[in-house]
């Protein structure tokens, strides 16, 4: 029955029961981590073959370059094909780093910080405010990273096929907006995945500012859960279409691939922009790690070979996808006090509860010991304005450890709406 259409009486009488329920898990000590993506070990354990020496072979590429060795600033010709085949790139356009596209992120912002986006641009910094469009939900660190700038962030609803683009497309008109943050298939947390309408406005849209940058994080884009990834219209080529071939930055990473913090990262865009990363990596570096490149390329071949491995990966998340869901759903629905999203690929699952109820949510599911990232993580500066919006991360716990953690928080859930109504009535 529907909390709301409840009586006083019912609801007291429902919460009395569920308090006891709270109170006998928590004199469990429960203890679960539920607040970061991270892989589980049996998925890390699928790449332990790669640390066998037959996968660096002589320690050359196929062109006879020894990796032990200086040099290579855009990565070894094997790493841009299998990076860009991931991306849907030509290899000509992808430079390959090191293990966190985090970290190139961060960079490309400091540089367009400190030079402008090209070598003839004004520096942002030297611009009396800077700006940038938020898709919210959305990743935490991206937020962490602009407001450590001191970048404005400009919060706009994610729907099920991407930003409110009437909004996104009004807010460009203000040439202090420079950049926009996008993870666009299999969205964090929520698993969106832009429509090829929305990429191609994106592509096309007027900005009032001609050094707007898409920063375009495709760090799931080969993370399915059923069947295969989601097909979707490549940025690069909508923008070139568009006439504005130097507006996306795509970014991508094999850490939820391979090895979380021992794998490949990639940066993609426009020749143009291409070249004057690499101008500015001239002085930076004298090369990412090739040998990690040869052992990635060996090991997972070309993108059928990545394919193949993400469904081993794919075998093992997606049956705590679906503890999750079905919890939700044998427990909450029809209850009128939560919301989810539902999934076919990436890392999170995303709820919204009553208003004004997440921060109470995640603090009662603390308590109780299981540990959910902080409520308005997902939104810029923490702040969640309607205080509703959880992030959930199911891959790290095993299957009956996260069936007792998502029992918590359905728990809290409960208590926490009956709590809402009647403060209200």
């Amino acid at each position: 029955m529907n909390y709301i259409n409840m009586t006083e009486q019912e609801l007291k009488s429902e919460l009395a029961k569920l308090t006891q329920q709270y109170n006998d898990l928590k004199a469990q000590n429960l203890s679960y981590d539920m607040t970061r993506g991270k892989p589980a070990s049996a998925q890390l354990d699928l790449s332990n073959e790669m640390l066998s020496d037959k996968y660096l072979g002589n320690i050359k590429t196929s062109k006879n370059i020894d990796c032990r060795n200086y040099g290579i600033l855009d990565g070894i010709p094997e790493a841009k094909e299998l990076m860009a085949s991931i991306i849907g790139v030509d290899p000509a356009n992808v430079i390959v780093c090191g293990n966190s596209s985090l970290n190139i992120m961060y960079d490309t912002l400091m540089k367009f910080m400190l030079f402008g986006v090209s070598k003839s641009a004004k520096p942002w910094c030297k611009e009396e405010k800077i700006k940038f469009i938020c898709p919210v939900p959305g990743y935490d660190r991206h937020f962490k990273i602009t407001e450590q700038l001191g970048i404005e962030m400009i919060n706009v609803d994610l729907n099920d096929d991407g930003p409110d683009m009437s909004k996104v497309k009004e807010l460009v008109k203000d040439p202090a907006v420079k950049g926009m943050w996008a993870v666009p298939k299999y969205s964090n947390p929520t698993g969106t995945v832009y429509s090829d309408e929305v990429i191609k406005e994106l592509a096309s849209m007027e900005c009032a500012a001609d050094d707007f940058r898409i920063f375009w994080d495709d760090a799931y884009t080969v993370h399915y859960l059923y069947d295969a990834p989601a097909k979707q219209l490549n940025i690069l080529k909508a923008c070139c279409d568009a006439g504005n071939s130097d507006r996306a930055v795509i970014f991508t990473s094999t850490s939820k691939i391979t090895f979380s913090g021992s794998g490949l990262s990639a940066v993609a865009s426009s020749k143009d922009n291409i070249e004057y990363f690499l101008w500015h990596m001239n002085v930076q570096t004298i090369g990412h790690d090739k040998i990690n490149q040869l052992r990635h390329v060996n090991f997972l071949k070309n993108y059928d070979g990545v394919i193949a491995h993400m469904k081993k990966h794919a075998d093992i998340i997606r049956p705590k996808f679906e503890v999750v869901l079905n919890t939700l759903e044998s427990e909450l629905s029809g209850l009128g006090i939560l919301t989810w999203s539902k999934p076919r690929g990436g890392y999170f699952i995303s709820i919204d509860t009553l208003e004004g109820c997440a921060d109470k949510v995640v603090a009662m599911a603390k308590d109780c010991g299981v540990v959910f990232t902080p409520a308005g993580a997902t939104f810029p500066y923490g702040k969640d304005p309607k205080n509703k919006n959880i992030r959930i991360a199911p891959t790290l716990p095993v299957i009956e450890d996260l069936k007792e953690a998502i029992k918590m928080l359905c728990i809290c859930v409960k208590i926490c709406s009956i709590n809402k109504i009647l403060e209200e009535r």
